[in-house]
C-alpha cells in the first residue's frame, strides 16, 4: 500500500521549543534563572549585595570643598580687614542721623549693624550705640533686629561654603557628641549659647553652621536668646546720661551678674573637659 502523502509545515519562524524565560517559574529561593540575565529594574534580593554606584563620566570628578572654604575665609578675613577703613559705630552714630529720611533710619542701621556683626565688630559695641541714638525701645528693637541678620548672613556664608571641609575636621568624643547634639536639639542648644554672654558671638554662629542644626531653629533661637544680653547693654547705654538714676544701676548690676555667670559657666566647661581627659 502506498504511504500517505503529508503536507509540508506552514511557513514561518518554528516554534520555540521548551518555556520562555518569562513562562518559565522562578526558583523557590528567589535567585534569578541562569538562563539570562535579570529584567531591568528587577528589585535587589534580601540579603544580595546592592551594586555599587562607581559614577559615570557624565557626573565628573567629585569637586573638593576647599575651593569654597578658601572663598569663605577670603570673604571674611576681606570684611574683617574692612574695618580698618570704616567704623560701624561711626557711621551710625553720624551718617544715619543727619539728611536722612526718618523712614530710612531704622532699616539702615540694622544692616550696618548686622554687616558689623559678620566682619567681628563687637557686639557690645553696637548695643551700646544703639542704645545712646535710639533710646531703649527703639534701640533694643533694631539690635535683635540687626544681631538676627547678622547671624543669618554668617550661617549662611558658612554653611554653604565651609560646612563640607569642616565636618571632615570633625574628630574625638567631645566634637562628635557636640555635632550630634546640635543636630538633634538644635533650637535649645543654640538657645543656651545665646543666654550665655562670655562666648564669643561669631564662634557660636560659624560652629552652629558646621554641624546639623536647621536654619529655622538656629534663626529662631537667636533671636530670642539675645533679648536679655542686648537689653542690659542696650538700658545701660541709653541711661549712661543719668548715672544715679534706678535704670543705669539696675543694668550695671545686671552686668556684673552676666559676667559672673560667664566665669562660672567657663569654669564649669573647664573642668567637664578635665574629666573627659581623665576618662
Amino acid at each position: 500500500m502506498p504511504a500517505p502523502v503529508t503536507s509540508p509545515p506552514p511557513p514561518g519562524p518554528a516554534p520555540a521549543v521548551g518555556p520562555t524565560p518569562a513562562d518559565s517559574p522562578a526558583p523557590a529561593d528567589g535567585t534569578a534563572p541562569e538562563h539570562g540575565p535579570a529584567p531591568v529594574g528587577a528589585a535587589t534580593p534580601i540579603g544580595a549585595a546592592a551594586p555599587v554606584d562607581t559614577g559615570t563620566a557624565a557626573d565628573g570628578p567629585a569637586r573638593s570643598p576647599w575651593p569654597r572654604f578658601a572663598l569663605l575665609v577670603a570673604i571674611l578675613g576681606a570684611a574683617a580687614g574692612s574695618l580698618l577703613l570704616w567704623s560701624p559705630t561711626a557711621l551710625l552714630d553720624g551718617g544715619l542721623s543727619h539728611g536722612m529720611p526718618w523712614y530710612w533710619r531704622g532699616p539702615l542701621f540694622a544692616a550696618v549693624y548686622a554687616v558689623g556683626t559678620v566682619a567681628f565688630f563687637p557686639r557690645p559695641a553696637l548695643n551700646a550705640a544703639a542704645g545712646l541714638l535710639l533710646g531703649l525701645q527703639e534701640g533694643l528693637l533694631l539690635a535683635v533686629l540687626g544681631t538676627t541678620l547678622g547671624a543669618a548672613a554668617a550661617f549662611g556664608l558658612a554653611r554653604w561654603l565651609g560646612q563640607d571641609a569642616l565636618r571632615r575636621l570633625l574628630r574625638g568624643r567631645v566634637l562628635v557628641a557636640l555635632d550630634r547634639r546640635f543636630t538633634d536639639q538644635g533650637f535649645r542648644s543654640v538657645l543656651l549659647l545665646r543666654l550665655f554672654p562670655g562666648l564669643p558671638f561669631q564662634a557660636a554662629n560659624y560652629g552652629a553652621a558646621v554641624s546639623g542644626v536647621r536654619f529655622g531653629s538656629f534663626i529662631g533661637a537667636t533671636a530670642l536668646g539675645v533679648i536679655p544680653v542686648t537689653a542690659v547693654y542696650v538700658a545701660a547705654a541709653a541711661t549712661a546720661r543719668e548715672p544715679g538714676s534706678t535704670g543705669f544701676l539696675l543694668s550695671i548690676g545686671a552686668l556684673g551678674l552676666l559676667g559672673l555667670a560667664t566665669l562660672v559657666q567657663v569654669g564649669r566647661a573647664a573642668a567637664r573637659r578635665r574629666r573627659t581627659v581623665t576618662d
